[in-house]
C-alpha cells in the first residue's frame, strides 16, 4: 500500500495531465455532431484495423490446419473417384460408352492408392538429402512407392521400418526422375547438381523438342513409380548440354522444400510385378 502511494506521488502531475486529457477528449466528442462522428469513424477505423491484423494472425497459425483438412478431402475424393471408376467397368464392361468415355477422360486415379503421412526430418543444403516420414511397413509403406506433395513431386520412398518411412527427395544426386514438357511427347531427365534448392536441371531433351520459358513440367509416367501429369515445376533457363546434342533445362520446382509438411504415398497396382519383368535377366 506505502508503495502504490508512493507511486502517485511521485508520479501525481502525470496521473493528473492524462485525466485531463480524457476529460477533454470526452467533452470533445461530445459537444457536437460533427466531433461525435468524427471520433466514431476514428474509432471504426482503428477497430477495424486491429481486427483485420488479429484475424491475418489467426488465420496464419490455422493453415497447418487448413492444409491437413485439403489433403484429407483430396484422399477422400481420391477413393471416391477410384470407386466410381470400378463400378463403371464392371456396368458397362468394353461397351462402345465405356471406351469414349476412356478416350474422352483418361485417368490413371484408380491404378494407385494414397496415404497420408507427414515430415518429421528434412534437410536441404546436403548433396544427398534425405525425408523421413512418420508412417512405415505397418501402414503399407514400401520402398519405390511416390510421393507427392500439394504442389508436386516430392520424391520417392527409399526404405522402410514398420513405423517410419525414408524418402529419396528431389535434392538427392541419385534422384532422377523422367520428366516432359507438357504438350509435348518429347522427355528427358531431372536431376539435382546442389546449392540451391529451388532449382533443378533437365537433362537430355531432344534438341529438335519445342518449348518456350514458363512451361510447365510434368512426370512423363515412363516408369512404374509415377503417374504421368504431376507437377515437377517451370522452365526457368535453357542451355546446351555438354556434347551439343540435347537441352540443358533448369526448372523452378513447384515444390518449396523448405516448408514440406504434409504428402502423400501413392502405391501402384502391378509395380511389383513390371518391376520383376524389367528386372529379369535378358539373356538368351
Amino acid at each position: 500500500m506505502r508503495d502504490l502511494l508512493n507511486f502517485l506521488l511521485k508520479y501525481n502531475h502525470w496521473l493528473l495531465f492524462l485525466l485531463l486529457e480524457a476529460v477533454s477528449l470526452f467533452l470533445l466528442c461530445n459537444t457536437g455532431a460533427y466531433q461525435h462522428s468524427a471520433a466514431l469513424s476514428s474509432a471504426n477505423l482503428i477497430t477495424g484495423t486491429v481486427y483485420n491484423i488479429t484475424g491475418g494472425v489467426t488465420s496464419y497459425f490455422h493453415l497447418k490446419e487448413a492444409n491437413e483438412d485439403l489433403l484429407d478431402r483430396n484422399l477422400w475424393l481420391e477413393r471416391r473417384v477410384s470407386q466410381l471408376e470400378r463400378a463403371l467397368d464392371s456396368h458397362l464392361g468394353d461397351s462402345a460408352i465405356r471406351l469414349a468415355l476412356k478416350h474422352v477422360l483418361p485417368s490413371e486415379t484408380g491404378v494407385y492408392r494414397s496415404f497420408k503421412a507427414h515430415v518429421i526430418k528434412n534437410s536441404l543444403n546436403l548433396t544427398d538429402n534425405y525425408i523421413t516420414l512418420d508412417k512405415g511397413s505397418a501402414a503399407g509403406i514400401k520402398p519405390d512407392m511416390a510421393v507427392v506433395g500439394a504442389a508436386g513431386v516430392v520424391g520417392i520412398v527409399y526404405r522402410t521400418s514398420p513405423r517410419y518411412s525414408l524418402v529419396l527427395p528431389l535434392l538427392n544426386s541419385k534422384s532422377s526422375i523422367s520428366c516432359k514438357i507438357q504438350g509435348s511427347e518429347y522427355f528427358g531427365y531431372l536431376k539435382w547438381e546442389g546449392g540451391d534448392p529451388r532449382y533443378a536441371y533437365l537433362k537430355d531433351l531432344p534438341r529438335h523438342a519445342e518449348f518456350n520459358l514458363g512451361d510447365t513440367v510434368i512426370t512423363s509416367g515412363f516408369s512404374s513409380v509415377f503417374p504421368q501429369g504431376l507437377m515437377v515445376g517451370v522452365v526457368d533457363d535453357m542451355a546446351d548440354s555438354n556434347d551439343g546434342l540435347s537441352y540443358l533445362l533448369r526448372i523452378k520446382l513447384s515444390t518449396d522444400f523448405g516448408k514440406l509438411g504434409s504428402v502423400r504415398i501413392l502405391a501402384r497396382s502391378g509395380q511389383e510385378e513390371q518391376k520383376a519383368l524389367e528386372n529379369q535377366d535378358t539373356k538368351p
